[in-house]
């Protein structure tokens, strides 16, 4: 448990948002919250989400682990100013029409009303979602290939001025 704090300590002072290691059997991650996750009212706290897996267990022991991290509250600030696209549904986030094709977008592309963002499927479902704002990608919250819940945030769009 040591060293994971020390792993915590380390991605603090370097800026991480995530760190992944692998050895044989063992594979962990450690991971930051997203900020745009702080509900009003609360205090920006830093719990990192721990996954250690291992073949032999049936499903990932997850532990968390609480620090305070005055970076969190600073980055907390930051995403008040974007537009989040938010999950409609239940289901599984890819970033890309295929496994082998490129993201729809990435961090820095810019984005116009209508345009497809990723896709969450549900039931065998391939649902698009679009962008509902124009502007800047920020920020991706979800990761490929990973479980979301209906209204989490998707992606941070900083919405472009209309002249």
């Amino acid at each position: 448990m040591q060293q994971i704090e020390q792993l915590f300590q380390f991605m603090t002072e370097h800026n991480l948002e995530e760190f992944e290691y692998s050895r044989g059997d063992l594979h962990i991650r450690l991971r930051k919250p997203s900020p745009g996750l702080v509900l009003a009212g609360q205090r920006a706290v830093a719990a990192p989400e721990i996954i250690v897996a291992n073949p032999g267990s049936a499903a990932p022991a997850i532990e968390e682990v609480s620090a305070s991290a005055p970076a969190a509250a600073s980055e907390a600030r930051l995403t008040e100013d974007l537009h989040l696209v938010k999950s409609p549904i239940v289901g599984t986030f890819y970033g890309s029409p295929s496994p082998g094709a490129g993201p729809f977008v990435k961090v820095g592309a810019f984005v116009e009303t209508g345009q497809t963002l990723c896709i969450v499927e549900a039931m065998k479902l391939m649902n698009e979602i679009e962008a509902d704002e124009t502007g800047e990608i920020v920020r991706i919250f979800a990761e490929n290939g990973q479980p979301v819940e209906y209204g989490q945030p998707l992606f941070g769009i900083r919405p472009s001025r209309k002249k």
